[in-house]
């Protein structure tokens, strides 16, 4: 069954908190979820690439609803372990992993190492009215040797971003935004929308 967005767009995500900063980044347009849509499957992500990813999750939910869409993968690339955990970022330390344990392996592999440098990278796939679309955002930074911080999520509490002083995890929503590697893609597929309103 086809379900008709009416102009909407959904987000294809089954995380709450990127919902959420979506959303922030995204106030201008409507943006619905997956379970708005009636959604509830685990969309796979099988690739090898954060574009291949988003890609996959974006053409599930175009071949399967019928909906304009955007889906987005992120990863923590750390330049002292090649670019690691990277594409494998939510699953580091295993399939069944968390955030916690995902940290504390991060921060055991970085313990002997001085080159903490670090970025986040982000890579959202559009599919609107037949044509598809990719951004990127990228903010760079280093790991902490401790976390800091309550807000945020996943390794927001052990990244410091270049030029501030605060972990992601001590930023709000706000400020997070407008600087983080979600924040700057959201912000290119902003005005990419809004020149097509123009």
């Amino acid at each position: 069954m086809t379900y008709i967005c009416d102009m909407k767009i959904v987000f294809a995500t089954n995380n709450a908190n990127k919902l959420k900063e979506v959303r922030q980044s995204l106030s201008s347009i409507e943006i619905i979820s997956l379970q708005d849509i009636g959604c509830f499957d685990d969309i796979p992500e099988t690739a090898n690439t954060l574009e291949g990813n988003a890609i996959l999750k974006a053409n599930f939910v175009t071949k399967n609803y019928g909906c304009d869409c955007f889906a987005d993968d992120t990863g923590l690339e750390v330049e002292a372990l090649n670019g690691v955990p990277g594409v494998y970022s939510a699953r580091y330390a295993g399939a069944n992993s968390d955030s916690e344990k995902n940290m504390q392996k991060l921060l055991s592999e970085l313990d002997s190492k001085t080159n903490r440098k670090a970025q986040f990278k982000t890579v959202v796939t559009l599919n609107l009215k037949g044509r598809q679309y990719l951004f990127e955002g990228i903010c760079k930074g280093e790991i902490l040797t401790e976390k800091y911080g309550k807000k945020g999520f996943g390794y927001d509490p052990i990244f410091k971003p270049t030029g501030f002083k605060k972990s992601f995890a001590q930023m709000t929503l706000e400020e997070k935004g407008s600087i983080s590697h979600r924040g700057k893609a959201i912000k290119k597929l902003i005005e990419f929308l809004n020149q097509l309103k123009s």
